[in-house]
């Protein structure tokens, strides 16, 4: 299978990925935003059954370079995508 090239823009649609790749993948986007100077981020997770948003939101608790994040108002896709801001170093 060839590999997935996610643009680097700030904004990470899920969509494509199987839970199982999750950590992997959110740690090298965050790697590659802060690399970037992108502190903003919008992931979209879907709406579906509320497990992906999940598997986010306990991967962004857990990641110290993570400032806040929360649900992302309805004209940037709801409680189907998440906004996260990144701490500055």
């Amino acid at each position: 299978m060839d590999p997935v090239v996610v643009p680097i823009d700030g904004v990470l649609d899920l969509h494509t990925f199987a839970p199982g790749e999750l950590d992997g993948l959110m740690q090298d986007y965050i790697d590659a935003c802060l690399e970037s100077n992108i502190y903003d981020l919008r992931i979209i997770h879907g709406k579906g059954s509320g497990v992906m948003r999940s598997r986010v939101h306990a991967w962004l608790k857990k990641d110290s370079r993570v400032h806040g994040f929360e649900a992302a108002s309805v004209d940037a896709g709801g409680w189907g995508a998440t906004l996260v801001t990144l701490k500055r170093t």
